[in-house]
């Protein structure tokens, strides 16, 4: 079952032919005696004979942006009029004229939208102040009453229903990939869809046609709804910034930008351009749309609308000035791709190249042993991805080739560069985060680390394994039992350290034999005791590329200081764990993400006789059961 929370608008919505006329009831609902009337001119007088002597005060000053000094032109009628409701009759900019009034004023308002934008449906304002133009969301800024009469857009000019019409179309799109996508809003998106598909065509050949004007009518309240549920990315962020900043025309731009961020963001959102193509009836959803623009007569470039070509990377700069949910990263240099191909209007070609190759290679392994195929095709989808969605240059790939391809010639049997890799890119602790969550009675698991070597020499208990090496004299007693606390005799155990330099034995070429490494066997009891050294903090090997990638990034290549455990027995899951000294450098900070609260133990200070008799002034000693769980 898929979670996910959905709040619906709390506004009154009618939908009527002739509902116009019923508008004093409306207001009279909402307690109202005194209406001020934002209009943009067309339908004016209709309204004004529905409100009858309810109407106090007009203002007809509405522009593309909601400019905040026309703003507080309206706000000034508004107070000399002492007007308790505003009814907003228009497109965007009227509509969104009187929700700015609103949010200043609590005024009650009534849209009643002459086009099909959408904004009337949403709890979102934006704003023009200092060529720059800002969104904001709040209840306040919903409307109570949302009038769609049919009859207010039969005389829309067809070109005006194109644009305004893809415009809603683009809150459709953005509502499906947005980050706060769920099921409802991705019905009501996907209807729009369908229904802007079919009656825009209707309305360019017949612009009477009434069906198809309600039709449409009742997708721009639906993908209106989406818009102000959903948070949108980068379509409606551009526009905004070439709006607001570059005053280009609200619908016109949308109309433009649309299938090109849609080609940008299609291999990153296959899914949603796949279901977006089927509500079109088309095989490509950014080309698509791009088609069906002008199969209506729509602009298709930013040149045409007056869009300098010399303003494009400051609009990309400014639309990449703050980060924001998008399917693909957001770069400058993306988005001045984008604008580019915008400007010039050339049907986008990228946007079905990515998807189907990646499904070509994805469908190449349909034949591979299930979880292999599950393992490969998924791999296949999240490179592609990534790629995408980094905007991922060649010179930066072969850059990449030539990492991993010096992390694979620098590695031997006593030095494994990728598993150094695996750990510094946190791979091996999620893996291992995963493992551990399959068996959580257990000791928490920790990463095998470069430096394990298989079949270590076999020693007795209470051998010091240092062999004379400087170091504090560590004293290790341990219990192996299983998950109800009974003891695993038997039980094979790899203990394996650097020394007090930082240095294991395979990086010291010059010392005879293993050392700081050894495999026992419990007792009866479970139990293995033995002599060591007190672990100290170390730097992984930075001579290589995984040292170098450290070195780049800023980051530090220091390990918390730890005792490296294997404990393996037959009918038992092997246990690959690490125990960590409390107190000791970069436990919070160490360089392979490997330490677990559960591991971190007192590695007491002692003064006095040892277990064993040994001399020595002063020591430290580690006590520890380790749980294991029964399984292959």
């Amino acid at each position: 079952m898929t979670s996910f929370s959905y709040t619906a608008g709390p506004a009154r919505v009618v939908f009527a032919p002739g509902a116009v006329r019923h508008l004093d009831l409306d207001v009279r609902r909402l307690g109202a005696t005194r209406v001020l009337l934002l209009s943009g001119g067309r339908h004016a007088e209709a309204v004004e004979q529905a409100l009858g002597p309810l109407l106090v005060a007009r203002f007809e000053g509405a522009v593309m942006h909601t400019p905040v000094e026309v703003t507080e032109q309206a706000m000034a009628e508004l107070r000399d009029s002492a007007a308790d409701c505003v009814v907003a009759l228009g497109g965007g900019s009227v509509i969104n004229l009187g929700k700015a009034l609103a949010l200043r004023t609590d005024v009650p308002q009534i849209a009643v939208p002459t086009t099909y934008a959408g904004s009337e449906a949403t709890p979102v304002l934006g704003e023009t102040a200092d060529g720059r133009k800002t969104t904001q969301r709040s209840p306040a800024i919903l409307p109570e009453v949302v009038v769609y009469d049919v009859y207010l857009t039969l005389t829309l000019p067809v070109a005006m229903s194109v644009t305004s019409g893809v415009n809603a179309l683009a809150h459709a799109v953005e509502a499906l990939y947005s980050a706060d996508a769920n099921p409802i809003t991705d019905q009501l998106a996907l209807e729009a869809i369908r229904r802007l598909a079919r009656g825009l065509p209707q309305i360019v050949s017949d612009p009477s046609d009434v069906s198809a004007r309600s039709d449409v009518l009742q997708a721009a309240w639906l993908a209106g709804t989406c818009l102000g549920t959903v948070g949108m990315g980068l379509h409606h962020k551009l526009c905004h910034t070439l709006g607001g900043s570059f005053g280009m025309p609200h619908a016109e731009t949308h109309t433009v930008v649309l299938p090109h961020v849609m080609a940008y963001n299609a291999a990153a959102a296959p899914d949603v351009m796949r279901r977006i193509a089927e509500a079109l009836g088309v095989d490509d959803a950014p080309g698509g749309v791009h088609d069906l623009i002008v199969r209506l007569g729509g602009p298709t470039s930013l040149r045409e609308l007056g869009m300098a070509f010399d303003d494009l990377p400051r609009a990309a700069e400014l639309a990449t000035a703050q980060p924001y949910p998008n399917p693909r990263e957001v770069t400058a240099d993306g988005v001045l791709r984008v604008l580019e191909e915008a400007w010039t209007g050339e049907r986008p070609q990228g946007g079905s190249a990515v998807p189907k190759l990646t499904a070509q290679v994805v469908a190449s392994f349909d034949d591979a042993p299930p979880r292999l195929r599950v393992l490969l095709q998924d791999l296949v989808r999240t490179l592609h991805s990534y790629a995408v969605r980094t905007d991922l240059t060649e010179s930066e790939w072969l850059s990449a080739i030539t990492f991993l391809t010096r992390t694979g010639q620098i590695s031997s049997d006593t030095r494994q560069e990728f598993i150094l890799l695996s750990d510094t890119l946190g791979v091996s602790s999620v893996v291992d985060l995963l493992t551990n969550s399959r068996s959580p009675d257990t000791t928490p698991s920790a990463v095998l680390g470069p430096f394990y070597v298989d079949g270590p020499p076999a020693r007795p208990h209470g051998v010091d394994i240092a062999e004379g090496l400087p170091g504090v004299p560590l004293w290790v007693d341990v219990r192996i039992v299983d998950t109800h606390g009974t003891p695993v005799s038997d039980a094979t155990v790899d203990v394996w350290q650097a020394n007090e330099d930082g240095f294991y034995d395979v990086q010291l070429p010059d010392l005879d034999g293993p050392v700081l490494r050894a495999r026992f066997r419990t007792d009866a009891d479970g139990r293995l005791t033995f002599w060591t050294i007190l672990p100290a903090a170390y730097p992984i090997p930075d001579d290589g590329p995984v040292g170098a990638m450290l070195t780049a990034t800023g980051r530090h290549q220091f390990r918390a200081p730890h005792v490296h455990f294997m404990i393996a027995k037959p009918g038992f899951r092997t246990l690959v764990t690490q125990l960590f000294v409390q107190g000791g450098e970069y436990l919070d900070s160490d360089t392979v993400f490997g330490v677990k609260d559960g591991l971190i133990v007192d590695f007491v200070e002692q003064q006095g006789p040892t277990p064993d008799g040994r001399a020595v002034d002063s020591w430290r000693k580690v006590d520890f059961v380790f749980r294991v769980s029964q399984g292959v």
